[in-house]
């Protein structure tokens, strides 16, 4: 089991968002809450400290007083080059990405991805239909071989995730913790839910 100490939670909020209208999703509300609120304080308890992953709307997020960090990569190039801007720049053993429109992460989430982290350096989610790579526990000894991977023009998040040798870990039994808020529909239908 990986402690919690060695762990900083990075909340993925640099997108375009273009099926959202090129919102930034991280700041749209949810029952009067910013997205990326719901994830920090998911991630909270399991992590010791949070960054933010952020390409606009910079100065709104570190009014939470979190430390927010910038691609270091020109043009959006995903999800990828946040996770590789904030290894470089954190100090930390492990990293726990999540977007920031994944409201309802499981509060066991890190216990159950660093229970199958032997001997790998990257696990991710697998909510018994589909994978989310980005949803991930992956260890700084990354770096290098993203930088190389990100310098090739790749940008899949799930081909690097394999290439970096890890592995899903299932949590079929928690499938509905992982559904994110992509459209105005999706955030719509949220607003609705208990």
């Amino acid at each position: 089991m990986i402690k919690k100490g060695v762990i900083t939670g990075v909340i993925l909020a640099g997108g375009k968002a273009t099926r959202m209208g090129g919102q930034d999703k991280g700041l749209l509300t949810l029952k009067g809450k910013p997205l990326w609120e719901y994830v920090a304080h998911a991630m909270a308890p399991q992590v010791a400290r949070i960054v933010i992953s952020a390409n606009r709307n910079q100065e709104r997020y570190r009014v939470s007083g979190l430390l927010v960090v910038e691609d270091q990569l020109a043009d959006f190039p995903g999800p990828l080059a946040g996770m590789l801007s904030v290894m470089r720049q954190c100090e930390s053993e492990w990293f726990l990405f999540s977007p920031c429109d994944t409201p309802y992460i499981p509060d066991d989430l890190v216990e159950r991805l660093s229970a199958e982290c032997q001997d790998v350096n990257a696990v991710w989610v697998h909510d018994g239909e589909r994978d989310h790579p980005t949803i991930a526990l992956v260890n700084r000894a990354n770096v290098p071989l993203l930088q190389d991977y990100l310098s090739r023009g790749e940008r899949r998040v799930m081909m690097f995730m394999r290439e970096a040798g890890g592995h899903s870990v299932d949590f079929s039994d928690r499938k509905e913790s992982f559904v994110n808020v992509n459209t105005p529909e999706d955030l719509a239908r949220w607003q609705e839910k208990v």
